[in-house]
């Protein structure tokens, strides 16, 4: 029997005789601490996940562009030839995309200034007294609304959201560490001024994946390719900032 890491092999040299999409692909993301603008060009090590993972595929007819999350979202969710990273992967969006593969996992934690002894959050339920700042069409969005919280402000960037806390306009913001780092360094902030003050304890698996309307080779031939990098240690690698 052949063994399944031959298999993905085998089958991505069979897709490799195939022309696998009519057009250029489009791959939207957002500005993150793994997706930025650097010298005109989308960086950062998701990106570098994304490409890798089309050049093994043999697609390498694509365009990366960084959108606001809500503008992306909504190509993926509508158009066809659109890879979209870093999406969360949850319940509500599970028959809306057509799922690549899982990139990294992160938590989010609640975060405030430092100075503002006034806000206390035990629990999740404790923050729904306060204006929570969020990206709109964002997974964290979308838990909000679904959990009841009403004094929810939308931006389009997390950026906007971070200028906000800071400003007082809100008063928490959901991030994880890693980009509350970043945009501390990006703001010339020290990063002492916030805290973070409740963690709803949930990892979200975060992915690349396809608009439904995306043909199958294109999505099968993704698929194999990032199976193959993942097995060989190559996404893990990517991620950890190696060269």
């Amino acid at each position: 029997m052949m063994h399944p890491f031959a298999w993905t092999a085998f089958f991505l040299a069979l897709l490799g005789t195939t022309t696998a999409n009519a057009g250029p692909l489009r791959v939207v993301t957002e500005d993150t601490a793994y997706s930025y603008l650097e010298n005109g060009k989308v960086a950062g090590t998701a990106s570098r996940v994304v490409e890798a993972t089309l050049q093994r595929a043999g697609l390498n007819d694509y365009q990366v562009s960084l959108y606001p999350w809500a503008r992306a979202y909504d190509m993926a969710l509508r158009e066809p030839g659109v890879l979209i990273y870093l999406i969360a992967r949850t319940s509500e969006r599970e028959a809306l995309f057509r799922w690549v593969g899982e990139i990294m996992r992160i938590d989010y934690h609640f975060y405030k200034l430092s100075e503002r002894d006034d806000i206390r959050v035990p629990d999740l339920e404790a923050a729904k007294a306060y204006r929570i700042g969020v990206m709109r069409d964002d997974v964290r969005h979308q838990y909000l609304q679904a959990n009841g919280f009403s004094k929810i402000v939308v931006s389009a960037h997390n950026s906007d959201n971070f200028k906000r806390l800071v400003n007082g306009q809100v008063d928490l913001v959901p991030m994880p560490e890693h980009d509350m780092l970043a945009l501390c360094a990006e703001a010339g902030v020290d990063p002492a001024t916030v805290e973070k003050v409740f963690s709803p304890h949930t990892s979200t698996q975060l992915y690349m994946a396809y608009s439904r309307q995306t043909d199958d080779d294109t999505v099968l031939r993704t698929q194999a390719a990032f199976e193959h990098l993942q097995a060989e240690g190559e996404v893990a690698r990517i991620m950890a900032g190696q060269p």
